[in-house]
């Protein structure tokens, strides 16, 4: 059962980092939303993050297709392979090439699933998420982050959102280019200390849009890596039960 391991010890990684409901019924203040608008705009705009369709990237050694439009994620790790409807989550889950038939079993594993695809994509995208429903903004000051740049910083807060409560995060966004250039996760609200600060860096443009691969901080690296946003994806990504080859 070896595959069932690695997917449980990715999930306690994911049910660390999640957005979540902090069960806060606030309201974004307007400098906060002003700027968060800026960054959207100097990540391509909002209107450039709708119209694109697929993305691919790889998470601690997990590979990951999602189709936004049609709400399909294909997650991979080694020989295990999940195909998940991000809406219903139904899907198949393959091990060694051979679909998983125990139902219970299935099913707890496409659960996991869906929590990697919220998790994984997160670390990807999360600077177009800044206005999403149950989000919450607040303006923090100014500070500098751990590269020596000038920043703006925004508190973020989650309403009736996401997987486990309490969460919150800080974000630095550099005054010079509007974009999000470090990041700290709070497990919980009111924790004087985050869990971890890390650098949100490294952008470069895929597609009509731009995302960043360096989340590494002096602690420790870490990168995601074969990052894409192609215009088209082969039908094929999204019911190969073996590992497909990289977009």
């Amino acid at each position: 059962m070896l595959f069932k391991n690695q997917l449980q010890a990715l999930v306690l990684l994911c049910l660390l980092v999640l957005p979540t409901a902090a069960g806060l019924a606030q309201t974004s203040d307007a400098k906060a939303k002003s700027i968060a608008g800026k960054v959207m705009q100097h990540m391509g705009g909002e209107a450039a993050w709708n119209s694109t369709r697929y993305l691919a990237w790889t998470f601690n050694n997990q590979y990951q297709v999602w189709d936004k439009h049609e709400n399909r994620f294909r997650w991979e790790k080694d020989s295990l392979v999940a195909i998940i409807n991000t809406q219903t989550k139904d899907g198949k889950v393959y091990v060694a090439g051979q679909e998983l038939q125990n139902s219970e079993e299935k099913q707890k594993l496409l659960e996991r699933a869906y929590a990697l695809w919220i998790n994984n994509s997160y670390w990807l995208v999360m600077p177009y998420k800044l206005q999403d429903p149950g989000v919450t903004l607040k303006y923090a000051g100014e500070e500098t982050t751990m590269d020596g740049a000038k920043a703006d910083v925004l508190e973020m807060s989650f309403d009736n959102v996401g997987l486990t409560p309490q969460n919150k995060y800080k974000l630095w966004v550099d005054k010079e280019e509007g974009l999000i250039r470090q990041w700290a996760f709070f497990r919980n609200y009111n924790d004087a200390e985050p869990a971890f600060t890390r650098q949100w860096s490294d952008y470069k443009t895929y597609g009509s849009i731009k995302l960043a691969s360096n989340r590494s901080n002096p602690q420790s690296d870490f990168k995601l890596t074969h990052i894409a946003a192609p215009a088209t994806v082969p039908e094929h990504v999204f019911n190969s039960p073996t590992p497909i080859e990289k977009l």
